[in-house]
């Protein structure tokens, strides 16, 4: 099922916030960061988490991140209507 127009424009918009690329700036600097560290490799199937969110003040500090199973990291996702893990 492809997404609307509308859906599409609302995504777009919401991934350009200010907050969303400074997120997203975290993640890839904590995912390069294990990447160098050989903790995980590309295409693995593994995510870096942090423990405690970026949301709630968490930071990219070593003790705060952990190596987790990509559908155990985003399995809480389920639920979610736009959570598709067998489709790419």
């Amino acid at each position: 099922m492809k997404s609307s127009k509308q859906k599409l424009a609302y995504q777009k918009a919401y991934n350009a916030r200010p907050e969303e690329i400074a997120k997203r700036v975290k993640n890839n600097a904590a995912r390069r960061q294990a990447i160098k560290e050989g903790k995980v490799s590309v295409g693995d199937g593994k995510d870096v988490d942090h423990i405690v969110p970026l949301e709630n003040g968490g930071g990219n500090s070593k003790n705060n991140l952990r190596v987790v199973d990509r559908s155990k990291n985003r399995g809480w996702r389920a639920g979610s209507s736009s959570y598709n893990p067998g489709k790419k």
